[in-house]
């Protein structure tokens, strides 16, 4: 939206017409949510996907859906914090007349809070996706040998 405060005093604000009329920056905002968004649904699809019968292919599974939603988190909080940033450093530069000036609102800590869950999910389910220790070839395993003849020690 773009404002235009007159000597009158009165404010005129107008829409956008159109995406391209938009700031650089919000465009790249927009473009990272909506991956961000993809990625996620992407990410739960993939993790709670059951027609998987290989027990060994389920921690990959969940590995790979972890590490979508890392990359969602990331894409979600790097255009929250640069559009803070915008909004703090305008609030304080006294060139910007005081019709523009704006301040943090709750989209922008519910986006914070919003990237927190996801790197949170993503990074617990890339901690435990690991492979089931019965299962791997990481057990030692012992035999004996019968035609070894047996000594008791004292």
């Amino acid at each position: 939206m773009n404002c235009v405060v007159q000597s009158t005093g009165q404010q005129q604000c107008k829409n956008y017409d159109s995406l391209l009329v938009l700031a650089s920056d919000l465009q790249a905002a927009r473009a990272m949510t909506v991956s961000a968004g993809m990625f996620s649904c992407l990410s739960l699809l993939i993790l709670f996907t059951t027609c998987v019968q290989n027990e060994d292919a389920n921690p990959k599974i969940s590995l790979v859906a972890g590490v979508g939603l890392l990359l969602a988190g990331l894409l979600v909080i790097i255009p929250v914090s640069w559009t803070a940033h915008i909004v703090v450093r305008d609030f304080n530069n006294p060139i910007v007349p005081l019709a523009q000036k704006r301040e943090l609102g709750a989209c922008i800590f519910i986006g914070w809070a919003a990237g927190v869950l996801l790197l949170l999910g993503g990074g617990l389910l890339c901690c435990f996706s690991r492979p089931n220790s019965c299962s791997s070839g990481g057990t030692a395993k012992y035999y004996s040998n019968s035609s070894a003849p047996s000594k008791n020690y004292v």
